[in-house]
């Protein structure tokens, strides 16, 4: 037999549990729109290293490395978040599923941001004292490319839209073979003038950095396919490329 104080703590848990549910959907959404905002930032600074890199904009590159300090900070605070709910409401199915992407694409973009830093920071060597070796046109366009690649991938992470997100993991192929031409052509000027070899590996170490940023769109993009549908692509394309 229900005993008044049973009824009332049963009525008193029935009231609290939507109450837990709206606070957990609510915090839910601020860190998402927190994570939006540090990727968006991410991305506005690899558009200034790619400035740096393209046009000579030694200016911007205090801006590209405040940038990637911040991204740090914020990738570590979303990580805490992201335990912190797990722990407190235990989600399941979609919501998990963001908690899930957040963590790991978090590190995504830290790690984009670090890459912009690292492009900037070659820029300003090759301003410097280039030994007068320009940076090739070849570099520039898979800078811009790369750049239009990794905002995409944030267009699509915003919108979570498996479908863009599957249409940039196939430009991500032709993208990586464009990047091996370029290394191939990079080393073969330098073999031909090894009197300015410092120079020639800036501009390699610039060509593994953009390629390193275009790893992580392609990480990002198959990261959507694993939100919106509950389904690791990873392997899955690893396998089936040539």
């Amino acid at each position: 037999m229900e005993t008044p104080s049973d009824s009332g703590a049963g009525a008193a848990s029935s009231r609290q549990a939507p109450m837990i549910v709206r606070h957990a959907i609510r915090e839910q959404e601020i860190l998402w729109a927190d994570f939006l905002a540090m990727s968006r930032s991410v991305v506005d600074s690899l558009a200034k290293g790619v400035e740096a890199i393209c046009e000579g904009r030694i200016d911007v590159i205090p801006e590209v490395k405040q940038a990637e300090q911040e991204s740090d900070r914020e990738e570590v605070r979303i990580e805490q978040e992201c335990l912190r709910i797990l722990a407190l409401y235990e989600p399941v199915a979609s919501d998990l599923r963001r908690l899930a992407t957040m963590l790991k694409v978090s590190r995504d973009w830290e790690r984009v941001a670090d890459l912009a830093a690292r492009i900037a920071r070659r820029a300003r060597k090759l301003a410097r004292k280039s030994d007068g070796v320009a940076v090739p046109d070849d570099l520039k366009a898979r800078a811009r490319e790369v750049l239009v690649q990794v905002r995409s991938s944030y267009d699509a992470l915003a919108a979570r839209d498996a479908r863009r997100a599957r249409t940039l993991i196939e430009s991500g192929r032709a993208i990586d073979g464009r990047f091996r031409t370029l290394r191939k052509s990079l080393k073969r000027e330098l073999g031909q003038d090894p009197g300015r070899l410092r120079a020639w590996l800036q501009l390699l170490g610039t060509a593994r950095n953009l390629e390193r940023a275009s790893d992580h769109a392609t990480d990002i993009a198959q990261t959507i396919i694993y939100l919106e549908e509950g389904i690791i692509v990873r392997h899955q394309i690893e396998s089936s490329a040539p």
